[in-house]
């Protein structure tokens, strides 16, 4: 049995971590300029970092507010039109999120449409979905800087490494697996959050913790735990016990990209 789905954030939690990070990002590539490197996405520039985020923000934003009930696989500069000049990014950027935050807000909480992550509800997918979209993707645009990610809320940081480890690592498109099982465990300190993820020959499944005998547990405040199994820099050193490949091998095989 998989772990029992942890109840979201309130819609409007997630809508005001849209809203805020967002403007945190616009603010960092605006300092940082269009040209600048992103050091947590080597193969963009802020340019891209921006258009990528405000694409998939629109791109969502059709889905509630249509709404759409099939797969829309479809390429980002078919939901843009005409990307915006440099000197509009941000600005665009942020009409995008408050576009994306106000969708949320007011749909209906019996909305249906297509989801792709398991949820309590439709609506609470792509609320939470498109809150840590923004939020990681806000530690990409700080990075720009030169400087780690703000802290996030120990609730909110659980929450991300819940929907990472429960909706994205056990999907059937995985690619961590191990050629004997093994189990991580994942444990936030300030935060109601514990898992065990027991990596298989063929599939992981994600159960509460201290199900199973453990091969390596990682513990964080949730916020690190949050940002570090995203692959991004965290503000104090995990503590790691037991095997460390294993967290190795977690952090080398889970990249989600858009495809």
């Amino acid at each position: 049995m998989d772990t029992p789905l942890r109840p979201p954030l309130p819609i409007a939690s997630y809508a005001a971590a849209i809203r805020t990070d967002a403007a945190t990002l616009a603010s960092a590539a605006a300092t940082a300029g269009p040209d600048a490197p992103v050091p947590t996405c080597p193969e963009w520039l802020v340019r891209d970092l921006v258009r990528h985020l405000g694409g998939v923000q629109r791109w969502a934003t059709s889905i509630v507010a249509t709404p759409r009930t099939e797969p829309w696989a479809v390429d980002l500069p078919e939901v843009v039109g005409t990307w915006p000049d440099d000197d509009a990014l941000t600005a665009w950027l942020q009409d995008g999120a408050d576009a994306l935050a106000t969708t949320l807000e007011t749909a209906d909480p019996a909305l249906q449409c297509w989801t792709f992550l398991k949820a309590t509800s439709p609506l609470a997918m792509w609320a939470r979905r498109q809150a840590h979209e923004t939020a990681i993707h806000r530690v990409d645009g700080e990075s720009a800087l030169g400087a780690s990610g703000t802290p996030f809320e120990p609730s909110f940081g659980a929450d991300g490494v819940d929907e990472l480890l429960v909706c994205f690592v056990p999907r059937r498109t995985t690619n961590l697996t191990s050629l004997a099982p093994q189990v991580l465990r994942v444990t936030a300190l300030d935060a109601d959050g514990d898992w065990d993820v027991l990596i298989g020959t063929e599939r992981v499944t994600t159960l509460p913790g201290g199900t199973n005998p453990a091969d390596a547990t990682v513990r964080g405040e949730a916020s690190d735990l949050y940002q570090a199994l995203w692959n991004r820099p965290v503000s104090a050193p995990l503590d790691v016990t037991g095997d460390p490949a294993l967290v190795a091998l977690f952090l080398d095989k889970v990249h989600v990209t858009w495809t």
